[in-house]
């Protein structure tokens, strides 16, 4: 979830720069994991060199190699590989053939590595290119990325230990286990499945993009000729990737994490410090991109940018950053990292803790400011079609020396491996748990679901490096664009649903359904970027530019809410909830993990599954242990209830 200049908040007639009508085109999740940066491109197509371009990387290859910043680049690489390998060792379960292991880590995860962990999942290698290429474009615009950062820990602070809580007690690693034991449907639970693969494949692809933006700066990428040769890089790259999250699945990106992060935190403080000192000062760099934005672009006859966002777009603004804000843990990836933790507390001080990410990332956007105040990145922007995706590299590579430089560069490469390990590991579980296992294999064992999870997680990775070398950026990007408005449809399964089961399963699968149409009609129907359809995140909607995801969301409560009360009405049966008030409190006793079936004489009590409707237990009723599930204690009164339709 994208950019545009002053004009393109214009409720009458927007513009993408280009001279072309218009609406804002806004990623999905500008900030954090990913960003769509169509407006970006679409504002440098016409402005001169100030947007991310609509051209392709290829062709816009940097001739010179710098030897340093790539000599430093490829050891940390190195190091990155060697500790992938060597995290197999890290923590080491019982029975590494359990997906709770492979997939969520062994569900163990304190506070100090699960900070890192979400950390290194949500703030991407494309978040540190893609922000501030938009704030180098439009100027205010791009920081929209900070309000949307700033609401999501608050609502992840309340909902989250109540998934987490309730996933440890029943034993599901995804959440669309949740949806099919929360209302007895397979169809919700494909339809979350589905949903989280779709808007995770482009989502992986993307974080290519941050490398190759690196790679073309520093010249790599312009060292060898052909197809093969010119994109052997990234194919060693996630090849490598690939490897160690086959062998040691989530441990891989976590222990990674921290070096990710504590290199992006070293280059955010002294690029912060060093670089505005050697251009002048803030009072200059601010006065530079004010003077830019202000400039008439020649193709539209408005103004580039601004230094705050105009009244017309605030509306704009703020269905971005509220839409966005809910989508973000809605994300496979998102979830899993929130399922490794070892207890609730966890979750709750990690909410608290992550806003420390936001402060960063209010600092790399300002990078957008400080890459406009340099001459050399606005020449080598301009050289390379406008595309404002470089504009970060290449102000690392002439304000930094050149040893910095490559630690910088290392940061974002390595940016990009971390989610891009965790996202293939969320997909893999999605489909083992909730295809594999539910429909093509029942019966299938533990280590017979890590086997299927590490070679889907192979696929995706192959998918995603498919989508990055043979589609063009702009049908990467329109994928992405439509998997932040189809993400957030599953909202109410997921979120509404940890509080009430007022809906009807078969009201929320209509909802989820025509929701996922409408949105993907209104994106195809909107033109923008020179395209004729999937040029905007966002619409008008009774006179108002609104995120589209966000409209859908709408569409998608209110036909929930009505076929409810037709369904009730018709006396529907609305499936089994096997779920217990009690589950939503539930947590675990330190180091009281049991694998399922590992109990024996004296094991502490385990919590039994309740498939059946609300009331008590009949003849028959299924009282195994799900896959994974914990032992824990309650917090509330009420132990071995179930919960009725309205239950919490």
């Amino acid at each position: 979830m994208a950019s545009p200049a002053v004009h393109l908040f214009r409720k009458d007639r927007v513009s993408d720069c280009s001279g072309k009508p218009d609406t804002w085109r806004v990623p999905v999740h500008y900030g954090l994991c990913t960003v769509s940066c169509n407006p970006l491109r679409a504002v440098a197509s016409g402005g001169g060199g100030t947007g991310c371009g609509g051209h392709e990387f290829r062709g816009q290859r940097m001739s010179h190699l710098d030897s340093v910043a790539f000599a430093i680049l490829a050891v940390s690489f190195l190091i990155v590989t060697l500790i992938g390998f060597v995290s197999a060792r890290w923590r080491p379960a019982e029975d590494p053939m359990h997906l709770n292991e492979w997939g969520l880590g062994g569900r163990g995860f304190g506070t100090f590595i699960s900070w890192f962990l979400l950390g290194g999942d949500l703030y991407t290698a494309y978040t540190f290119i893609a922000v501030p290429a938009l704030v180098y474009a439009v100027g205010a615009a791009g920081f929209y990325a900070l309000s949307y950062t700033i609401m999501v820990f608050p609502v992840v602070f309340i909902f989250a230990p109540r998934l987490w809580s309730v996933a440890r007690a029943r034993g599901y690693i995804t959440p669309a286990e949740f949806a099919r034991g929360r209302y007895g449907s397979q169809g919700l639970m494909l339809a979350v499945t589905v949903t989280g693969i779709l808007a995770t494949m482009p989502y992986i692809a993307l974080q290519l993009v941050g490398i190759e933006s690196v790679l073309t700066v520093i010249g790599v990428t312009g060292t060898a000729h052909g197809t093969l040769g010119k994109d052997l890089p990234l194919i060693i790259a996630f090849a490598i990737v690939a490897g160690y999250t086959y062998l040691a699945g989530l441990r891989a990106p976590a222990l990674i994490a921290f070096v990710k992060d504590g290199l992006i935190y070293l280059t955010v403080i002294v690029a912060i410090i060093y670089i505005p000192a050697k251009l002048g000062g803030w009072a200059h760099i601010f006065g530079t991109a004010s003077a830019h934005l202000k400039q008439t672009n020649p193709e539209t006859g408005k103004p580039y940018g601004s230094l705050v966002v105009l009244p017309a777009g605030e509306w704009a603004y703020a269905t971005l950053a509220v839409g966005s804000a809910l989508a973000l843990f809605m994300y496979p990836h998102a979830t899993t990292g929130v399922f490794a933790a070892r207890q609730r507390s966890v979750i709750r001080r990690n909410a608290a803790l992550l806003p420390a990410y936001t402060l960063v990332l209010g600092l790399i956007a300002l990078f957008g400011y400080l890459a406009r105040s340099v001459p050399a990145v606005n020449a080598g922007v301009k050289a390379a079609g406008g595309n404002a995706q470089l504009s970060v590299p290449l102000l690392f590579q002439h304000t930094l020396p050149d040893w910095f430089a490559g630690i910088a560069d290392a940061a974002i490469v390595i940016g990009a491996l971390v989610p891009a390990a965790i996202m293939s590991i969320a997909a893999a579980n999605l489909f083992t748990r909730n295809v594999y296992k539910e429909f093509l294999r029942p019966a299938a064992s533990p280590a017979e679901e890590t086997r299927v999870a590490r070679l889907v997680s192979l696929v995706m990775k192959i998918g995603a490096l498919g989508f990055a070398l043979e589609l063009t950026k702009t049908f990467s990007i329109n994928l992405q664009l439509l998997g932040g408005i189809w993400i957030l449809q599953i909202f109410p399964v997921i979120v509404i649903s940890l509080y009430t089961r007022w809906f009807h399963r078969f009201a929320l699968l209509i909802g989820w359904a025509a929701a996922m149409v409408y949105g993907t009609a209104e994106a195809y129907r909107t033109p923008g970027n020179g395209q004729a359809h999937f040029g905007a995140s966002t619409a008008p909607v009774f006179g108002h530019i609104t995120y589209i995801a966000v409209t859908a969301l709408a569409l998608n409560l209110v036909l929930s809410v009505l076929f409810t009360l037709v369904f009730r009405a018709m006396r529907l049966p609305d499936g089994y909830d096997e779920t217990r008030p009690a589950d939503y409190l539930a947590d675990p006793v330190p180091g009281s993990a049991i694998p399922a079936g590992a109990a024996g004489p004296g094991a502490p009590p385990r919590v039994p599954r309740t498939a059946f409707p609300a009331g008590p237990a009949g003849p028959g009723a299924n009282n195994h242990v799900p896959s994974g599930a914990w032992n824990w204690h309650q917090l509330r009164s009420g132990h071995g209830k179930h919960s009725t339709r309205n239950g919490r």
